[in-house]
């Protein structure tokens, strides 16, 4: 890949870590970057992640090969239109939004079909901010693509290899495809998790009993739920129908169990629980998916002074960063009474490789 230009609008969490990886990549990039966060901006030059910083989105994109809109799906929209009178023929306009329809029809009627391609890396974090940003964020994930009718082979295959230098991995598809399957696997789920977490508020006395109690696996289910409010908004308000469809089917197979619950109906509380375990058994053991993993290892520790310190101690001298490191007092659906939580999955594999070689006893996830 020869020495390319990228134009970043936004610079939060998947902007500056996506602009963190290009610079870590190997080739040679040059990026050019507005954001209503002037600090974000600030430190980001510092960093020597952006090389020209912007006050407005004007002709000092004109020059650039790639182009992210890296707000929130409208906004981008909006930016979009904004960045038109400057847009290159040569150059590829994307995004990263977690919807697609709506931003391909608003494109197509901008008359911007042939220099936009939709993008979709299926990385994140509860964490918001270019502060939370890393090139690691994007090691290995599912990059989605999805282009448009006007979308040549060559804009394609450089997009491709893009992406493939920040370290994800591409995957093309037809934007229709996409919003229906990030409504199953990812904006359902944030929606659940939600319920989940308000129906325990809910519900819980006046002592907060159950929220004190509410660690181990209902903690581990629910912890997309600290992600922006007004991010996840958006997505329901754009992904409106796939949510909706897909909300529907939920809650009749819920409805269905309870029923099961009630008739005290042996056979399909077996089948219920049992296919859900054997499916969720198939899946890739990896963090490429639209809900990341917390890349945490629980360890079996002696109640006794001193422990935890020298386990910590173990992995220091190892060079492995620990991010954070928690007591599990609730553990129904746990397997450690020591919660270890690293930064990436390289980091895990490191950790548990070394603490079992002491005889500690390990579990990842």
């Amino acid at each position: 890949m020869s020495s390319i230009t990228c134009g970043f609008i936004g610079l939060g969490l998947i902007g500056g870590s996506i602009a963190r990886a290009l610079k870590d990549s190997g080739e040679e990039v040059r990026t050019v970057a507005y954001d209503t966060n002037k600090k974000a901006l600030t430190q980001a030059y510092q960093d020597g992640v952006v090389d020209v910083l912007v006050s407005d989105i004007d002709s000092r994109f004109s020059d650039c090969d790639y182009i992210f809109l890296c707000a929130p799906v409208k906004v981008n929209m909006e930016n979009a239109e904004k960045l038109r009178p400057f847009l290159s023929p040569k150059t590829v306009l994307t995004d990263v939004g977690s919807v697609k329809t709506e931003m391909h029809v608003r494109m197509e009627e901008l008359g911007l079909g042939p220099v936009f391609i939709g993008g979709h890396p299926m990385a994140g974090s509860e964490r918001t901010g270019y502060a939370n940003s890393k090139s690691k964020l994007l090691q290995n994930a599912y990059y989605i693509i999805t282009k448009t009718p006007e979308t040549t082979q060559e804009k394609l295959d450089g997009y491709r290899r893009l992406v493939k230098a920040m370290g994800a991995i591409p995957l093309v598809m037809t934007y229709g495809q996409h919003d229906f399957i990030t409504a199953a696997v990812s904006h359902v789920p944030h929606v659940i998790s939600a319920s989940l977490v308000n129906l325990v508020r809910d519900s819980d006395s006046p002592d907060g009993e159950m929220r004190m109690i509410a660690a181990g696996g209902f903690k581990d289910i629910t912890r997309i739920s600290s992600s922006s409010p007004v991010m996840w908004q958006n997505i329901c308000l754009t992904n409106a129908d796939n949510v909706s469809r897909l909300l529907g089917d939920y809650i009749d197979s819920l409805e269905e169990i309870r029923k099961a619950i009630d008739s005290k109906d042996e056979d399909r509380l077996m089948d219920f629980f049992d296919s859900a375990r054997r499916y969720r058994d198939t899946f890739i053991d990896a963090s490429s998916g639209p809900i990341k993993t917390d890349n945490a290892v629980h360890v079996e520790i002696p109640d006794e002074t001193g422990a935890l310190a020298v386990v910590i101690t173990m992995l220091a001298a190892q060079g492995i960063d620990v991010k954070n490191v928690g007591i599990v007092h609730n553990r129904e659906f746990e397997t450690g009474s020591l919660r270890i939580e690293l930064h990436d999955e390289n980091d895990v594999k490191k950790a548990e490789k070394v603490l079992v070689g002491h005889g500690y006893q390990v579990t990842v996830g």
